[in-house]
């Protein structure tokens, strides 16, 4: 199963990605490996190559607004199947991250064994979630109608609505991204139109509710 396969490990925790790497070398020798500790490299890798055959994602990294990461991968790249690894174990969370189309959820307090097999499960087009874990009984909230609205925008809106997320003003994000402020104002009012919102406020605000914060009790 580990011929030529590309996986990515994004996650801003070197140690851990260490391990995962130690761990799953065994099983997986003969594949190439990426890392990506930010939402933002993790784009650019993606950027690259979009040909990799799996993504292991944790929600809580510099750049990604919980879920926000998991949708717009799951929306621009529906041939990568995502699973999300996470030190957050309760059932809502893992409830909304499947409602978004993780392939799977495996909790960092899984042992590498148990996360061997997994992965290995996901790999073959099936899902995974703890065991024991009973999902029939969680609801996810409306806020999936801002997540299938945030689908819909392009990858650099994308880029620019985390942007606004960070505080940053038109001007900063023009040159970050090397484009004119009128560039960035044109991406705004898609950006707006798209979410249905009327502001840079109102848009933080809704990318604000798929914190993965906002889902524990």
């Amino acid at each position: 199963m580990s011929q030529h396969l590309k996986i990515l490990i994004a996650d801003d925790h070197p140690l851990f990605r260490s391990a995962l790497l130690q761990a799953l070398g065994s099983n997986y020798h003969d594949a190439q490996w990426f890392e990506a500790d930010s939402a933002a490299s993790l784009q650019k890798i993606l950027d690259d190559d979009s040909q990799l055959d799996l993504i292991i994602l944790d929600l809580q990294m510099p750049g990604s607004h919980g879920y926000s990461t998991l949708i717009h991968l799951r929306s621009h790249y529906p041939a990568i199947p995502v699973v999300v690894i996470s030190a957050h174990e309760d059932n809502t969370t893992i409830a909304k991250a499947m409602h978004y189309g993780s392939a799977g959820f495996i909790p960092k307090s899984t042992t590498m064994e148990a996360l061997a097999l997994a992965l290995e499960q996901i790999l073959q087009g099936e899902t995974w979630i703890p065991p024991g874990i009973d999902l029939s009984s969680e609801r996810v909230s409306s806020e999936g109608d801002f997540a299938s609205l945030l689908a819909d925008l392009t990858p650099q809106q994308y880029k620019v609505l985390k942007m606004f997320g960070q505080g940053l003003l038109n001007k900063q994000i023009a040159y970050d991204l090397n484009v004119s402020e009128a560039t960035i104002k044109a991406h705004a009012t898609a950006i707006f139109r798209k979410l249905n919102v009327r502001n840079r406020t109102q848009a933080v605000i809704a990318l604000t509710a798929l914190e993965v914060h906002q889902t524990l009790s």
